[in-house]
């Protein structure tokens, strides 16, 4: 093309016409015939992606779409515009992409998109293998690829199962640091001075670790809540810790079920779900360390919280539950067992309600519906 000194972004911008050479104008007059079916193509490829991703339990960042437009399909022909025999050779007009939170999940993405599309291998290109340790940002999978007539056929658009489209797929990281790079050292016209680039070398070196050292972590603690589950389902429960993990897998089994069903049955009430996240702070503040302890504690004072449910909702007509009831009499009963008295139950319930006046009010009641089946003496 003429270098006139003006950019083909500022044709645009100022309504001028853009002078080409006749086989780039040939292209892009073919472009704005097929624009309707390019629009089509995006519009169903990142739809079908995303259905397959969701279809197979994958949780990523991002997916989105975009069709290239005229001023930047123009700066392109500028470049390289005899690069290409015809439209169908610029590949990434529909451009689709993938953003994971880690590395491993490029894969999978890669081997959902070839089955859900054809991928032209000879135009498709890994650029994790290509690039040096300076290119972490550019070290993303790009696939060349076509809707099949047996994913998506529109009769109004025939031709759309011929049109190439770019799929992308790389991690948050290294699209993070694609953006960062380009914004401080690509395309300007200033050159960057080298001890600025070698900062971002740097950098890309770090983020290439962290990104690898995510992976890492998520498949040890995959790995870790497999044996935990596996250990949970076998009864061992002695050899795992009570954590965050422990307690969520334990409560798959509902270990507070048959208590609450017990509670529940004094007023043939119905049990409402509520989670029981909130006790797990509470079970490790009572020293609790594992889970054998936890089920210890469901056996030792299963009776005596149905003793005090007892007191609480026999006589009224109360016909609907919390699924926590079992759990906070269960508390209260071990606290009380173990001595703590009044000042213990206050203890519970500003770790269960936060700081307030109210919770010494609670404390007493409860403290004197124990006292009512033997459970404490008078303090």
């Amino acid at each position: 093309m003429p270098d006139y000194g003006i950019s083909p972004r500022l044709f645009v911008e100022y309504n001028l016409e853009l002078i080409m050479d006749t086989h780039s104008e040939m292209i892009l007059s073919q472009y704005r015939e097929t624009l309707p079916a390019y629009r089509k193509l995006r519009a169903a490829a990142e739809k079908f992606l995303k259905e397959k991703i969701r279809q197979n339990g994958l949780f990523i960042s991002s997916c989105s779409s975009r069709v290239k437009t005229t001023d930047s399909l123009a700066g392109k022909l500028e470049l390289k515009g005899m690069k290409y025999r015809t439209l169908d050779d610029i590949t990434d007009i529909v451009g689709l992409r993938v953003i994971t939170f880690y590395s491993n999940e490029v894969d999978k993405i890669a081997a959902l998109a070839e089955q859900l599309f054809d991928v032209d291998w000879d135009q498709s290109v890994d650029k994790r293998k290509m690039y040096g340790h300076d290119r972490f940002g550019y070290m993303s999978l790009h696939y060349i690829c076509r809707i099949p007539k047996s994913v998506y056929y529109d009769k109004e658009t025939p031709e759309l199962n011929s049109i190439p489209f770019e799929l992308q797929m790389r991690t948050v990281l290294q699209h993070a640091w694609a953006s960062i790079y380009h914004d401080t050292g690509y395309k300007t016209d200033v050159e960057v001075p080298v001890e600025y680039l070698r900062g971002l070398s740097r950098l890309s070196g770090l983020l290439e670790i962290a990104d690898e050292e995510f992976k890492n972590i998520r498949i040890n603690l995959e790995e870790y809540r497999r044996k935990t589950k596996a250990l949970i389902k076998n009864g061992s429960l002695k050899d795992i810790s009570l954590n965050g993990d422990s307690f969520a897998n334990y409560m798959e089994l509902k270990p507070f079920d048959n208590l609450n069903r017990r509670i529940a049955a004094i007023n043939n009430a119905e049990i409402e779900e509520v989670s029981p996240r909130p006790y797990f702070a509470i079970f490790r503040a009572m020293e609790l360390e594992t889970l054998e302890d936890l089920e210890q504690l469901i056996k030792d004072n299963s009776d005596d919280a149905y003793q005090l449910a007892l007191h609480q909702i026999g006589g009224t007509d109360l016909d609907i539950i919390s699924s926590n009831l079992g759990i906070q009499n269960l508390c209260i009963a071990h606290i009380l067992k173990k001595g703590n008295g009044i000042k213990g139950l206050e203890w519970f319930y500003s770790q269960l309600y936060g700081e307030g006046p109210r919770n010494a009010q609670r404390a007493k009641r409860s403290w004197m519906q124990a006292k009512k089946i033997a459970l404490v003496k008078d303090e």
